[in-house]
């Protein structure tokens, strides 16, 4: 058995962040699942595909030349590392991400991705529908105001403007889209370890996790 851990929870949680984390301690994979609906959200802004046309965004799904290598996301041998990041895309990502045959056409390439020594793997229905089997799960959490602001400085610091109002609403609207879509809607798995990062530090939430980590996988942890 391989085995895994999953962090899913809404945009701005420090789930990726907590997960990379992991991924670095314990020496296992990691999968940015986030990431394959950005790709897809990107290239189906580029190519001029609607977000709303299921049909054709499962075959770019279908034939999307996405690698990752060292930290890095390529498509078709671009570096589009930055460019998913962008707000616009988070929210084309979510609307593509709302299209059932789009989340069957990345469902076998996300458990692929399960391989020894184990897989840290992020998103929002990793453990209700990508890996329901996996050892540990863990749904983290914090409120939209706090989530918006903590984007609201990445991109200060970056020197992009910013709207702060703005952002509660895009993060707000994607919430509701994400929670009540009808195929694999964001939530908490029934054994899922719940984790409100609203008023913590990331090492506050890694501490967090970690003490899940050795509970579940004592035998893997010197």
């Amino acid at each position: 058995m391989i085995p895994i851990i999953v962090i899913d929870g809404p945009a701005g949680t420090g789930k990726g962040t907590i997960a990379a984390l992991l991924a670095e301690r314990l020496g296992w994979h990691l999968l940015d699942s986030g990431a394959l609906y950005r790709v897809l959200g990107l290239a189906a802004t580029q190519q001029q595909v609607p977000l709303n046309d299921g049909k054709k965004l499962t075959q770019l799904a279908e034939s999307l030349a996405l690698q990752f290598q060292d930290g890095r996301v390529l498509l078709d041998d671009a570096d589009v590392t930055e460019a998913i990041r962008a707000e616009a895309i988070g929210m084309a990502a979510s609307q593509v991400a709302a299209h059932s045959p789009v989340r069957s056409a990345l469902l076998n390439w996300q458990r692929q991705c399960a391989q020894l020594p184990g897989l840290i793997a992020d998103g929002r229905d990793l453990g209700t529908v990508v890996f329901p089997d996996a050892a540990l799960k863990i749904f983290l959490d914090a409120s939209a105001e706090v989530r918006a602001n903590r984007r609201y400085k990445q991109l200060i610091e970056k020197g992009l403007s910013a709207n702060l109002l703005a952002l509660i609403a895009d993060i707000r609207e994607r919430d509701d889209r994400d929670r009540h879509r009808a195929v694999a809607p964001l939530c908490a798995a029934a054994n899922a370890v719940l984790v409100d990062s609203t008023t913590l530090s990331i090492s506050e939430v890694f501490d967090q996790v970690w003490k899940e980590v050795r509970r579940v996988f004592p035998h893997l942890i010197q």
